[in-house]
């Protein structure tokens, strides 16, 4: 099995920041690609920011220019630095990562979630 853990969220004022981690571990042959995903009540979950094994990045367009997303392979983890936060951004934070576990079968795992809170 393979563990996503996610640290880091809470309540932040407007215009705060906020930096949130996913670690993954368990039985991971690779990780190809980890993403952060957030969900408001009676939406779909959205993709937030991603990042590739190869350091390629992809943000939402309601994002881009605020958060940051970085990545550490050798810990098979991820950074997500949120800045300039909105009330809008109020949202559970889902971890996601994709590629393959020990048994080379396909791996897709989720974070439990974290609650971020944009708050005054």
């Amino acid at each position: 099995q393979v563990q996503l853990v996610e640290s880091g969220g809470g309540l932040v004022q407007p215009g705060g920041s906020l930096s949130v981690s996913c670690a993954a571990s368990g039985n991971i042959f690779r990780i190809y690609r980890m993403g952060w995903y957030r969900q408001t009540p009676g939406k779909q979950r959205e993709l937030v920011a991603s990042i590739t094994a190869g350091g390629i990045t992809n943000y939402a367009d309601s994002v881009k220019g605020r958060f940051t997303i970085s990545g550490d392979n050798a810990k098979n983890t991820m950074y997500l630095q949120m800045n300039s936060l909105k009330p809008e951004d109020t949202a559970v934070y889902y971890c996601n990562a994709e590629g393959l576990d020990s048994g080379y079968r396909d791996l897709d795992a989720w974070g439990q979630g974290t609650l971020i809170t944009v708050s005054s």
